[in-house]
């Protein structure tokens, strides 16, 4: 093979391999992306929008304990997620978008509690073990379908 025709074919064949992945963009000290280009032929996956669980099921219905905050709420709904995308065959590195509602605290004075969700975000997006910083949607709404619930998330990932 003449070696010009050796070099296209090699550069054809990285172009291929490259453009296998998810390729994301925006500003390297955002703690999310400004978008996402996804390789044509991708499969992905869309979670329905999750709550959070009881944290404390001795605690009273109605009572602060029983759901905790905005970010007690978030780092549950995460790692119900996490098992969600896992059982999948995926882990977070595969999380390409990420839409969050969150509410007002009314144990807190009725404020929307973003810090709590930047907090818990932090601990599994754009770190040393997970170092995607997925495209990302935070809206601040009036309520949810459960009162003591101060956020809901919804994910879409892409499969390798």
């Amino acid at each position: 093979m003449k070696p010009s025709l050796l070099l296209l074919f090699l550069g054809l064949f990285t172009s291929s391999v490259i453009a296998q992945t998810v390729s994301f963009y925006g500003s390297p000290s955002s703690p999310i992306s400004s978008g996402a280009v996804v390789p044509a032929g991708k499969q992905l996956l869309w979670t329905s929008g999750v709550t959070a669980g009881v944290a404390d099921s001795t605690a009273a219905e109605g009572s602060y304990a029983r759901f905790g905050d905005t970010k007690t709420q978030a780092i549950n709904i995460l790692k119900n997620l996490e098992k969600a995308v896992k059982a999948k065959g995926l882990t977070f590195k595969d999380v390409l978008m990420l839409r969050i509602y969150v509410t007002p605290d009314h144990f807190k004075g009725d404020k929307h509690d973003y810090q709590g969700w930047f907090d818990a975000y932090a601990q599994y997006f754009g770190t040393k073990e997970n170092p995607t910083k997925p495209t990302r949607s935070t809206l601040g709404i009036m309520a949810l379908t459960h009162p003591d619930k101060f956020i809901e998330i919804e994910l879409v990932a892409v499969f390798p």
